[in-house]
């Protein structure tokens, strides 16, 4: 076995990162080698050098790579080579001298409150299962803040409507569960009883599904949440992720705690949270500057 292949069984098992990730790891992982063996420099981890790095950094920069995605590359190549020193593959970490610069943050972009109103309060949806839905799915999302991934995951067991909860399997299987609001759970059950007059019981326990009762899939989503976002907003991303932003950007602008932010968007860390008080603060500046007489 590879050390590659090795280091990608480790996240599986042992770190339990999702298969997405492991494959966005894999990816990365690829690249470098490519970049290593296409100007003759060697393959063997305990020859490579800090030097060689950076140079697959400028190479990057130089083809107009997002700044973004370096860091993420070379955040893959950090945890792979900690991972061999570990196991004593190597003795030192070219990876320690790397300093990369600070990535400028972007503000997550959110659907104001007032558009997402117009699209849930109207009747955009219609009346067939379809529509609702739609409809079930466009507001899961924007009432839990839970991933694309995790809405498609979700099981009929997962929503327990006596309850007024849903429980949702995040990242490396971490569970979390979300109240749901007393109307969106009169909406469920009008869901759930049209789906069950489509789904069979042996379609795997699906909660969401197609009109033929099969489990959704990633651009089923995407597709669905664009559609429906363009009716009410010109931003340029409409996918579901815009949706979860929106969640946390609504409630602390209504005064939600962040720590409970963090805990119902599943984030390991607060600092993931955090980047939404930057949108909070730029609606305080602007309020500020509109009130204030001498602003």
């Amino acid at each position: 076995m590879s050390h590659k292949e090795s280091f990608l069984q480790y996240l599986q098992i042992e770190k339990r990162y999702s298969p997405h990730t492991i494959r966005s790891y894999e990816n990365d992982l690829d690249q470098f080698y490519s970049y290593m063996s296409a100007n003759d420099m060697p393959s063997n981890p305990g020859e490579i050098t800090s030097h060689q790095i950076r140079a697959w950094i400028v190479s990057m920069m130089d083809n107009n790579i997002k700044s973004v995605t370096v860091h993420r590359k070379i955040s893959c190549l950090r945890v792979f080579f900690r991972y061999l020193r570990k196991e004593g593959v190597i003795k030192s970490d070219p990876l320690e001298k790397i300093v990369l610069p600070k990535r400028k943050k972007t503000l997550p972009v959110f659907v104001g409150e007032e558009a997402l109103d117009k699209l849930l309060d109207n009747n955009n949806f219609g009346d067939d299962f379809e529509g609702i839905r739609n409809r079930t799915i466009i507001e899961m999302l924007y009432l839990t803040g839970m991933r694309k991934a995790e809405l498609i995951g979700l099981r009929n067991l997962d929503v327990d409507l006596n309850e007024a909860t849903v429980k949702v399997t995040g990242k490396r299987n971490k569970q979390r569960i979300i109240p749901l609001t007393k109307p969106f759970t009169i909406r469920l059950e009008e869901y759930i009883k049209m789906k069950n007059e489509i789904a069979e019981a042996e379609n795997g326990g699906w909660f969401f599904v197609t009109v033929k009762g099969n489990k959704l899939y990633d651009k089923y989503v995407y597709n669905i949440v664009k559609g429906y976002l363009s009716m009410v907003t010109t931003i340029e991303k409409r996918s579901p992720h815009i949706l979860r932003h929106t969640f946390a950007t609504h409630m602390l602008n209504r005064g939600a705690d962040l720590n409970a932010i963090k805990e119902f968007l599943g984030h390991a860390n607060l600092s993931a949270t955090q980047v939404y008080t930057h949108n909070t603060f730029e609606k305080l500046k602007k309020i500020y500057k509109q009130a204030h007489p001498r602003a």
